[in-house]
């Protein structure tokens, strides 16, 4: 699970292989509009600039290094 806080921060839990631990990008989930879940363990969520942060399972897009400069002015994230 993860919840966005009032200050836009986000809190994550359950099953840390499954998008349930956060806590290599916590310094970069700040100002979270919206997030969106993927099935396998990972998450998007947008940030208040349009950039997107992907916490969990590489394999389930938990890592979007490879598209990361192609993540500005994002709108909406669907998975």
């Amino acid at each position: 699970f993860a919840a966005i806080l009032a200050d836009g921060s986000i809190v994550t839990w359950g099953n840390p292989h499954r998008g349930g631990d956060s806590s290599q990008v916590q310094d970069q989930l700040k100002g979270v509009r919206q997030i969106q879940a993927t099935f396998g363990g990972a998450f998007a969520a947008i940030l208040a600039d349009g950039s997107v942060v992907t916490p969990g399972k590489p394999c389930c897009g938990g890592d979007s290094s490879k598209v990361q400069n192609q993540l500005r002015g994002v709108q909406q994230v669907q998975a």
